[in-house]
C-alpha cells in the first residue's frame, strides 16, 4: 500500500480532487514541497500536485482550471535549468503514467510517453544502431515529453537533428481539452471541428507572416542557428496544414501550449564506430579557433570547455591523465566523430590529427575504446553539477545558454568572458561549439540584494552583447523559462512578439498553463522567487538538484526521490521551528523508505550520497536504549542466527498448515506496536530456515581461498517449491566440482559485515560487527595471505566500503592489505574455466543488483548466466530492488515500486531461470515479480551435476 501522510488540518481541500479522486491530487506538506524545486534556481510552491492517469484526466484537469480560474505547470523529470515546470497553483505530473514506448519501422520510428527517460528510449535503440537526435547532457535523467516541449539538443544535433526536426506527430491535449493527433488523416478536418477559431487564427498569421517577406526573412535567419526563446514561428513557413502548423509550435512550447500525450519520433543513425579525443589547448583562443576546421572535416560534436571548467571536473571518473597537471591558460576541446565505415572513420582521424599537429601545444589522441570515450563524456556531462559543487555554501548556480554563429564562437566566448569578469563573476564559458551554443554559470547568493542586483546587471550587459553584437539568441536550448521571459520582446522585437502573443492567446484562450513562462510583463521577473540554499548536512550540501539520481532511485515513485530528499531538508532548515509538520513528516517519506543502496552516488556526477545522509538521520532518531540493544544483538550474533532461523522455521510451518494470512495479520499487528521500521512484515515469498553451516575444520595448507559465507545465506534456506540447494552448498560444491580447495572457517557463525547495522544508523553495533569481522578475517586468511571469497554483493560492497571508517587503527591497516573477491567473480575467473557445463536452458534473466553495479560485477553475472543459458535476458529497466537488505520486509512498498518497470519486462520474457546473487533481493524480486529467483552460483551448480 502506498502510504502518503495526511494534509494538516488548517489546509483548506482542494476541488481538483472531486476531478482526479483522492489518490490523484497531492496536497500534503511534504508532497508540495519537494515538488517546489527543480534543477532551476527557482523555488514556487505549488497549491496541489495532480497525477493523471492518462490523457483523459489531462483533459478534465484542464477543463477544470478553465472553469475556475486556476494555472496548471506541466512537470516531467524536472531537470529543466530555467523553472518552466514550476507554478504556484497546480502541478501536473506527467512523468509516471505516461511511459509507455515502442520501437517501429525496423527502429526508424520510435512511439513514447512524455514520461520516458530519454536514455533508456536510446537503450531500445542501440541494437539496431539508431538514436533519437536530441541528446542533451541530462539525457540520463529527462524524459522526452521534456525534451520536446523544450526543443532540447544536446552536443552532436546541432539544428538538423533535433525535435522540431526529428518529430514526426504528436498527440496532444490542448488547454481547452481538445484532443489532436497530427498523424490522423484527418486531423485538420477534427480539429477545425473541435477549435475553429484556433484554426481561422492559425492559418490567417501563416498568410501575414509569409506575406510580410522582411519578417519571414528575419524568422528564417534567427532560426539558421539554435534558439529555444518563445515560439518556433518557422512553423508558419515550413508546414501549410493547420495541424502540421500546430506540430511545429508544440514542440519547444515548453508546456504552454498542451500535453504531449504521445509523441513520433524519427531516429538518426547512431554510428557504430567513434573516434573520440579531449584534446588540450594552451589557451581559450586556440581551442575555440580550431573548432569550424574540426566541423568541416566531419566531427559530429565539438564541446568546449575552459580553464575553470577543466579545474572543477578532473577528479570526475574518466577524466583524461593530462586534466591534473593543467596550467592557468589551458582549454580543451572533446571531439567526437561517429561513422558506420572504418573507412570513412580513418579518413577524419588522419585528417583531424593533420590539423590538430599544426596547432601549437595542442596534445591528445583519439581513441575508438568506448569504456574511454564513456569517461570522456561523462566528464563533460557532469560539468554543470561539477560547478554546482565548488559554489560557496549558500549560493546557487545558475546557467545561462547563449548561441551565435559558429564561425564567430571564438569572438563571442572571449566578450561574454570579459563581461562576466567586469561584474565580479569567475565563470566558466563552455559549450557545443560545433554550434556556437555556448553555456556559462554565475554563482550568486539569492538572499544578498546586493548579489541579485549584479547579476541582473551582468545579464543585461549579456544580453545587448549577445543580440547588438553577434545577433545571436539568448537561449540556444534551455527554452526561455522564468530567466530570460523579461527578454523576449528584446531578442524578437514588438512585431514578431505580437505574434506569440496571438499564438497562444488562439491556443489558451483562459491563459491556465504555462503562466510566466514565457511571457511575463515584469522586468524583474527572473530575480523573484529563487530559492536559498541553506546547510544541511556536508553529505548532500553539494547538490544543484538537477535530478540526475532520480531515474535509479527505488523510491521515487513511492516517497522520494534523492534530490527530494534534498529539497525536503533544505527546506525544514529554511522554515526553522515553525515547520507545518514537515519534519514529522519527513521520517517516513524520506528517511524510513531510503533504500540506502547508494545508486545516487553512482548516477550523481559529483558521488552525492543521499543514503548515506539518510543514515545519518536514522542514526540521529536512536535513543541510547536502541543503541545499547542493537551492540548487544551484534555481540550475540551467534543466538540471534539461531533463533532467526528457528522463527523462520516456526512460520514456514503455520504457512504450510494454514496459510499466509494469520502470519500477516499478526505482523500487521506487531508492526502498530513495535513500529513499521522495527517490526518486519510477512511476506509469502520468505523461505524457510538454512540448516546451521558447519565450518571445514583446520585451514589446509593447500587452501586456494577463504569462504565467507553471509549471514543472509546462513540464515534464509531455499524458496518453497526448490530443491534444498543453498548459496553456501553450492559454493562449495563448484570449488570442489573444479578441483579447488575452498576453506569454510569453523567459527563462520556469528560474522556478520555489519551493513545490517550501518543501514539503520546503529554506530556502535556498526562498529563492533565490522572489527569483529576484521579481526576474523585477518585470521582466517593467515594475515592476508589468502583471498577471501564472499557470497552476497551486499556483503561484498559492505566488507570493502563500508567497515573500513569505523575501523580501529590496526584493523584499518590489515584492511588495506586483505583481498576480498565477491563469489560471482571468483566464479568466473577461477571456477567456470574448470567446469563442464552438461546442462543448459533456453533463456534466462538476470538482474544485477546496485551492490554488483557499484562493484563492476554484472558482467561476472552476465558471463556466468550465459555458460548455462542460450539467451540471458537483462531488463532494460532493471535498477535497484529496493529491497535493501531488510527494508524490503519493512516496506515492502518501495520494493514494489521500484520494479514496477522491471517486472512487466521480466513476466514477457517467459525465461526457465531468473538469476541474480544477493539473496535479499531475490527474494524481493520473487515477491514483486511471482517468478522464482535465485543465485546464479546454485544455477551454475545445478548446471555442471554429473548426475
Amino acid at each position: 500500500m502506498l502510504i502518503h501522510p495526511a494534509p494538516p488540518p488548517t489546509r483548506r481541500a482542494e476541488p481538483l480532487t472531486h476531478v482526479l479522486g483522492d489518490g490523484q491530487v497531492l496536497t500534503s506538506q511534504t508532497d508540495l514541497a519537494r515538488y517546489a524545486s527543480d534543477a532551476s534556481p527557482y523555488r514556487l510552491m505549488p497549491r496541489a500536485v495532480a497525477m493523471p492517469r492518462d490523457s483523459d484526466d489531462v483533459a478534465a484537469v484542464f477543463r477544470f482550471a478553465s472553469e475556475h480560474g486556476r494555472r496548471v505547470v506541466l512537470r516531467a523529470a524536472g531537470t529543466s535549468l530555467n523553472g518552466q515546470a514550476q507554478g504556484e497553483d497546480i502541478l501536473l505530473d506527467v512523468r509516471r503514467n505516461f511511459e509507455h514506448v515502442s520501437v517501429e519501422d525496423e527502429a526508424r520510428i520510435v512511439r513514447a510517453g512524455p514520461g520516458v527517460v530519454l536514455a533508456r528510449a536510446n537503450v531500445r535503440l542501440f541494437r539496431h544502431d539508431r538514436i533519437l537526435g536530441p541528446d542533451p547532457s541530462s539525457a540520463v535523467a529527462a524524459c522526452i515529453g521534456g525534451v520536446v516541449a523544450n526543443n532540447a539538443s544536446g552536443a552532436a544535433c546541432g539544428i538538423t537533428d533535433n525535435s522540431y526536426r526529428t518529430v514526426e506527430s504528436v498527440r496532444a491535449v490542448l488547454p481547452t481539452g481538445t484532443v489532436v493527433d497530427t498523424a490522423a488523416p484527418d486531423a485538420d478536418d477534427r480539429l477545425a471541428a473541435a477549435e475553429p477559431e484556433l484554426v481561422a487564427e492559425l492559418c490567417t498569421i501563416r498568410d501575414e507572416l509569409r506575406a510580410d517577406t522582411e519578417l519571414a526573412d528575419r524568422v528564417r535567419s534567427k532560426f539558421a542557428i539554435k534558439n529555444t526563446n518563445g515560439y518556433r514561428l518557422d512553423a508558419f513557413l515550413d508546414e501549410d496544414r493547420p495541424s502540421r502548423i500546430l506540430r511545429g509550435l508544440l514542440v519547444g512550447s515548453q508546456g504552454t501550449l498542451g500535453f504531449l500525450d504521445e509523441i513520433v519520433m524519427r531516429t538518426v543513425p547512431r554510428g557504430r564506430m567513434q573516434a573520440t579525443a579531449f584534446l588540450r589547448f594552451p589557451d581559450l583562443a586556440s581551442a575555440a579557433g580550431a573548432v569550424p576546421a574540426l566541423v568541416d572535416l566531419g566531427a559530429r560534436a565539438v564541446e568546449l570547455m575552459d580553464n575553470l571548467s577543466i579545474r572543477c571536473t578532473r577528479t570526475i571518473e574518466g577524466a583524461p591523465a593530462w586534466m591534473e597537471e593543467i596550467g592557468e591558460d589551458d582549454a580543451a576541446l572533446l571531439v567526437e566523430c561517429r561513422a558506420s565505415d572504418e573507412t570513412d572513420l580513418e579518413v577524419f582521424e588522419k585528417a583531424a590529427n593533420e590539423l590538430l599537429s599544426g596547432v601549437p601545444g595542442c596534445r591528445g589522441t583519439f581513441t575508438r575504446d568506448p569504456e574511454v570515450a564513456h569517461g570522456y563524456w561523462a566528464v563533460r556531462k557532469g560539468l554543470l553539477t561539477a560547478l554546482g559543487a565548488n559554489r560557496p555554501s549558500g549560493t546557487i548556480l545558475l546557467g545561462e545558454d547563449v548561441c551565435v554563429a559558429p564561425r564567430r564562437v571564438a569572438e563571442a566566448i572571449v566578450a561574454i568572458s570579459e563581461a562576466l569578469q567586469r561584474h565580479g563573476f569567475d565563470s566558466s564559458v563552455a559549450g557545443h561549439a560545433a554550434a556556437g551554443n555556448l553555456h556559462f554559470s554565475m554563482v550568486f547568493d539569492p538572499a544578498a540584494a546586493e548579489d541579485v542586483e549584479r547579476y541582473r546587471r551582468c545579464l543585461d550587459e549579456i544580453v545587448d552583447l549577445v543580440l547588438d553584437r553577434f545577433d545571436g539568441s539568448l537561449k540556444g536550448e534551455h527554452g526561455t523559462g522564468r530567466n530570460m521571459a523579461p527578454y523576449v520582446r528584446r531578442e524578437w522585437g514588438t512585431r514578431l512578439l505580437e505574434y506569440m502573443r496571438r499564438i497562444k492567446d488562439a491556443v489558451d484562450p483562459a491563459g491556465i498553463l504555462g503562466d510566466g513562462v514565457i511571457f511575463t510583463d515584469d522586468p524583474l521577473a527572473h530575480v523573484r522567487d529563487l530559492k536559498t540554499i541553506p546547510s544541511i548536512d556536508p553529505v548532500v550540501d553539494d547538490c544543484i538538484e538537477c535530478g540526475f539520481c532520480e531515474p535509479v532511485c527505488p523510491s521515487g515513485d513511492v516517497t522520494t526521490t534523492p534530490r527530494q530528499r534534498i529539497v525536503l531538508g533544505r527546506e525544514i532548515a529554511r522554515r526553522g521551528t515553525d515547520d507545518g509538520g514537515l519534519r514529522q513528516e519527513h521520517d517516513y517519506a524520506a528517511v524510513d523508505t531510503c533504500a540506502g543502496d547508494s545508486s545516487c552516488a553512482v548516477a550523481c556526477p559529483v558521488g552525492i550520497d543521499t543514503g548515506k545522509a539518510m543514515k545519518k538521520y536514522r542514526a540521529a532518531r536512536n535513543t541510547p536504549t536502541a543503541e545499547r540493544v542493537a551492540l548487544a544483538l551484534a555481540r550475540r550474533w551467534t543466538a540471534v542466527e539461531a533463533c532467526t532461523r528457528i522463527l523462520l522455521g516456526a512460520a514456514r510451518l503455520v504457512s504450510r498448515t494454514v496459510g499466509d494470512r494469520p502470519l500477516q495479520l499478526i505482523t500487521r499487528f506487531a508492526r502498530r506496536l513495535g513500529g513499521n521500521d522495527l517490526v518486519p512484515e510477512w511476506l509469502p515469498e520468505t523461505p524457510g530456515p538454512a540448516k546451521p553451516v558447519r565450518g571445514s575444520g583446520p585451514r589446509p595448507d593447500d587452501a586456494a581461498a577463504v569462504y565467507f559465507t553471509a549471514c543472509v545465506n546462513r540464515i534464509f534456506g531455499t524458496p518453497r517449491d526448490r530443491d534444498d540447494t543453498t548459496v553456501t552448498r553450492a559454493v562449495l560444491s563448484l570449488a570442489e566440482r573444479a578441483g579447488l580447495q575452498l576453506w569454510l572457517p569453523p567459527d563462520v557463525a556469528g560474522s556478520c559485515c555489519s551493513t545490517v547495522w550501518h543501514s539503520k544508523g546503529f554506530t556502535d553495533a556498526h562498529r563492533h560487527a565490522a572489527n569483529d569481522l576484521l579481526e576474523r578475517i585477518w585470521e582466517w586468511s593467515d594475515g592476508g595471505r589468502l583471498p577471501v571469497v564472499v557470497d552476497a554483493a551486499s556483503c561484498t560492497l559492505g566488507v570493502l566500503n563500508d567497515i573500513p571508517p569505523v575501523l580501529t587503527g590496526v584493523n584499518r591497516e590489515r584492511h588495506a592489505a586483505l583481498t576480498v573477491v565477491d563469489a560471482l567473480s571468483w566464479a568466473r575467473s577461477e571456477l567456470l574455466p574448470r567446469l563442464s557445463v552438461r546442462r543448459r536452458v533456453e533463456r534466462a534473466v538476470l538482474h544485477p543488483t546496485c551492490a554488483m553495479q557499484q562493484l563492476g560485477l554484472s558482467a561476472d553475472l552476465s558471463t556466468l548466466t550465459a555458460a548455462i543459458s542460450d539467451e540471458v535476458v537483462e531488463p532494460l529497466e532493471a535498477t535497484c530492488c529496493g529491497f535493501a537488505g531488510d527494508r524490503g520486509f519493512l516496506h515492502r512498498e518501495v520494493t514494489e515500486g521500484a520494479t514496477r518497470r522491471e517486472s512487466a519486462e521480466v513476466r514477457e520474457a517467459d525465461a526457465d531461470l531468473h538469476l541474480s546473487g544477493n539473496r535479499p533481493c531475490e527474494l524481493g524480486l520473487e515477491h514483486a515479480t511471482g517468478m522464482p529467483y535465485e543465485s546464479a552460483l546454485v544455477a551454475l551448480d545445478r548446471a555442471t551435476r554429473s548426475d
